[in-house]
């Protein structure tokens, strides 16, 4: 630890528990620490007279080291003390939150954090590791964003190996090693790193490689000698039993120009874009891009047969305009259509139009694609089923907020992580059963559930911190259940920064700046998701979500219709009918609060403002009194009590639609 001036000049305090006190607060600062909560971090094994006396002292020496120049710095109170951190530099600030990526920042969390104040108090050597591992998923951070800009193997084997540094274990540096290996042709040093990744993973947690590198090195092994048997016919899969794949292997092909104009130019690269695009999805492996338009009465090639899916279109010009048609084709079931949309935009920037024709392609395939897979291996028989399988069957399950079928689909997740207990979706997707669990009211034990999805969410991020649907779930579950939105908004920005496409992350990175009370902010980032997809199978969540960042700017109209959308396409969600109720209650005079009431109250019999409020992640005070004033003006009781003596509300309808939503670290503070 170190603390210097512009010239040089030390001002590192002379005990190591008053240096400890110094590098606690600058790490909070600005924000101001209980001296209630430094006595028992620093003097945990002293009794509390003892424990305050010495954080006097402390105080005291601090005051002292800081002398007159810097002493306005050191702000204390009866109750309370802080450092200001607007004129101060702190490394740790700075590489949590840099202004842009380098090597050299990233070589910088080699260091240990704060090694110098080990052993003080076993409490502060608990905060210390923690802040520790945190300091270092931030590092992995960098990390991650920094292979993200390479643009050559060599670069990103650099990087990749970088990361190794800080964590031996991180298995996405070692895929990206391998991987660029072999883009640079040298297989025998692709498969000698994998034989490192293999000896590292056996020595440091008796594992081994995940499913997805074990197919890379496949893919490479089988570049390296690209023969097939005489009677094997293209596409047929190899006998005996084969590995379970966690992907689906999809191909793009170039998209038909129809009309006069025979010009692939805008085909090809389109559907370049819409496998860039793709890519960037975790469970999604995207095959070379077909350069040759498929033609319509096409038989299936060998590039063809070797794809589970396919990504093929048409595109029409005319009077300045052109209109495209995508499809998405199961090639395990003689091509059937599983989706297709129809896009008209005005033709004027070629370029532009590839960027936001894909985005929305892809954003519209995704959900629907695991909606199709999740419909697909519910005939499968139960030994047949895969990891993935299980998971993208207990999705529709849990979106549909059935009770009974919600369990079910924890059933199906355990399966899943059982089954590939490395999956950072299947952690992300369960804690976020967790959040839907105590949002609907259904949680005997709300803490403990909360505590089961801060773990697993935690546990999501650290297995593949560059999986961006994993990242955007966990931020979730941090913004709504713990109450951390500024912690959320830090993966739901990684998240964006990997997908750019993935809608639920855009809702969810709106949810949390509204729970900051920047409700325009939050309905822009909505707006994003909602355009990126119009006619998603799920958008009662989306719905949903629009409610609060109107209520709270006093738009109770439009907060009205989105809960009304919401509820009529599920009438189960019941964190819809909250605010939609808070909204109706400002508006005054609706025929509709009391049924709205009544059929939140069949949902959540015991509900009560406070236990709403309570629950609320909402940061800012006149938020939650809004919200809470609403709830009280349109009935709801205030406290624990009967409502309207023994209720019998309408019976709620189940909706039709079959619905699935698809669903670093907190920035931490640290001292050189």
């Amino acid at each position: 630890m170190a603390v210097d001036d512009e010239r040089g000049r030390s001002y590192l305090p002379r005990t190591r528990k008053t240096r400890a006190l110094m590098a606690y607060l600058a790490m909070a600062s600005p924000k101001p620490v209980l001296r209630a909560t430094l006595a028992s971090l620093l003097w945990s094994r002293r009794e509390n007279e003892q424990a305050r006396a010495s954080l006097r002292q402390s105080v005291h020496e601090l005051q002292d080291t800081l002398g007159a120049a810097w002493g306005h710095l050191f702000v204390t109170d009866r109750h309370h003390l802080s450092l200001r951190g607007e004129a101060l530099d702190i490394d740790a600030h700075t590489l949590a939150q840099p202004a842009r990526l380098s090597m050299d920042m990233l070589i910088r969390f080699e260091e240990i954090l704060l090694e110098d104040l080990n052993g003080l108090d076993p409490a502060f050597d608990r905060w210390l590791d923690e802040e520790r591992g945190r300091f270092l998923r931030i590092g992995r951070t960098v990390g991650e964003g920094l292979l993200a800009e390479c643009g050559d193997p060599t670069a990103a084997i650099e990087v990749a190996e970088q990361i190794l540094v800080l964590d031996r274990r991180h298995e996405g540096a070692w895929r990206t090693i391998i991987r660029a290996h072999a883009e640079r042709g040298d297989i025998d040093a692709a498969l000698g790193s994998y034989d490192r990744c293999r000896g590292t993973l056996a020595e440091s947690a008796g594992g081994r490689p995940s499913v997805e590198t074990e197919e890379l090195v496949d893919r490479i092994r089988a570049r390296a000698v690209p023969t097939r048997p005489r009677d094997a016919r293209p596409g047929a899969p190899p006998s005996g039993p084969g590995r379970e794949r966690t992907t689906l292997r999809l191909r793009v092909m170039a998209l038909r120009t129809i009309g006069e104009e025979r010009d692939d130019g805008l085909g090809v690269g389109l559907a370049e874009e819409i496998s860039a695009c793709l890519s960037r999805f975790r469970w999604i492996s995207c095959l070379p891009t077909s350069p040759w338009p498929a033609e319509p009465a096409w038989g299936f090639s060998e590039t063809s047969i070797e794809a589970d899916l396919i990504i093929d279109g048409t595109i029409q010009r005319g009077l300045g305009r052109v209109r495209v048609i995508a499809r998405l084709l199961d090639m395990r079931i003689g091509g059937e259509i599983v989706w297709a949309g129809r896009f008209d935009r005005e033709l004027t920037d070629a370029l532009a139009l590839q960027d936001e024709l894909g985005a929305t392609i892809v954003a519209q395939v995704d959900p629907e694609l695991m909606q199709h897979e999740g419909r697909r291996s519910a005939g499968a028989r139960s030994h047949e089923l895969t990891a993935q399988d299980l998971l993208l069957q207990a999705l529709p399950a849990m979106y549909r907020l059935e009770r009974e079928s919600f369990l079910t689909a924890r059933r199906l997740l355990e399966l899943s992580l059982r089954a590939d207990p490395a999956s950072s979706v299947a952690h992300g997707w369960m804690a976020y059963w967790d959040l839907l669990y105590v949002g609907q009211g259904w949680a005997d034990d709300p803490d403990a559930t909360t505590a089961e999805a801060a773990r697993l969410a935690e546990r999501a991020v650290m297995l593949d911190p560059g999986d961006a649907r994993a990242l955007t779930l966990a931020g979730h579950v941090r913004g709504f259940l713990g109450k951390h939105p500024h912690e959320a908004n830090a993966l739901h920005d990684r998240a964006l920064a990997l997908n750019p496409n993935l809608a639920i992350a855009w809702c969810f990175s709106g949810l949390a700046y509204s729970y900051l009370g920047q409700h325009g902010e939050a309905l822009r980032r909505m707006t994003i998701a909602l355009r990126l997809t119009p006619s998603d199978p799920h958008g009662y969540f989306y719905d949903g979500a629009l409610i609060m960042p109107h209520l709270l700017r006093g738009d109770y109209a439009s907060a009205v219709e989105a809960g009304r959308r919401a509820v009529e396409l599920n009438p189960l969600f019941s964190s819809a009918y909250k605010g939609y109720l808070s909204a109706l209650g400002l508006m005054g005079g609706q025929s509709e609060t009391v049924g709205i009431l009544r059929r939140l109250m069949v949902l959540e019999p015991a509900l009560t403002v406070r236990q709403a409020v309570m629950r609320s992640p909402l940061t800012r005070p006149e938020d939650v009194a809004r919200y809470a004033e609403g709830l009280r003006r349109a009935g709801l009781r205030e406290d624990a009590g009967h409502f309207l003596g023994e209720l019998e509300g309408p019976t709620i309808c189940h909706s039709v639609i079959d619905l699935l939503p698809e669903a670093p670290h907190s920035p931490i503070l640290g001292a050189e």
